[in-house]
């Protein structure tokens, strides 16, 4: 049971008083953990109240509806993996080392927040316009970040650097997601997004920098 949720039950089983915005980081924490556990449409706001020690009318103060609450995770998700994806690619100018930088985070992510990464890359409501929308929102955050990495030191257009890095961030995603589910006890996150990286360099080296 993580902090925030044990802080939600206060003496005699009633919640103890928390700011407003803390609340609302502790109701997050728990409804990720109802989510990943029973997936949306089982997980029922009873369920997720009661996880978190509040009462219905609390949870709904924050949250107007399930929806509203998911939709907050996949947001808080999604900034998440962009904000790693983008501190790796300006952490150094060496490309090979941004390369790996930029793969090495978003493995670390699925590594670590691995129920997040099923948020944003594997929800069960992909078929919701709002999902959808913000979940093809993160990609292209990632795309861009890449893209004009690619595109400065290479003087490509943004259009074509645009594509190299949506290319990119499919080749991460989607080896990320095997790995997570296959081969997790095999490989570490470390090996794992060294050997892709080793791939995607391999690839993108083929561009020559501009002078």
């Amino acid at each position: 049971m993580t902090d925030h949720v044990q802080a939600a039950n206060g003496a005699m089983g009633r919640p103890a008083r928390m700011p407003r915005d803390q609340r609302r980081l502790q109701l997050l924490d728990v409804a990720g953990q109802v989510f990943a556990d029973k997936g949306y449409h089982n997980a029922a706001m009873d369920d997720i109240a009661e996880a978190a020690g509040v009462s219905k009318p609390v949870l709904y103060q924050h949250f107007p509806s399930k929806l509203d609450l998911y939709l907050a995770l996949v947001d808080r998700a999604s900034e998440e993996i962009v904000d790693l994806v983008r501190a790796a690619i300006a952490g150094t100018t060496n490309n090979s080392e941004r390369v790996s930088a930029a793969l090495g985070s978003f493995y670390e992510f699925v590594a670590q927040a691995g129920k997040s990464f099923r948020f944003v890359f594997e929800s069960d409501l992909i078929g919701d316009a709002q999902v959808s929308d913000r979940i093809w929102q993160a990609h292209r955050d990632l795309a861009e970040a890449i893209g004009q990495s690619i595109a400065h030191d290479t003087r490509m257009s943004p259009e074509r650097a645009r594509l190299l890095g949506i290319s990119l961030v499919g080749l991460a995603q989607v080896g990320a997601r095997y790995w997570v589910s296959e081969l997790r006890d095999e490989l570490s996150a470390h090996e794992a997004s060294s050997l892709i990286s080793t791939l995607a360099w391999r690839g993108i080296r083929g561009f020559p920098l501009a002078e």
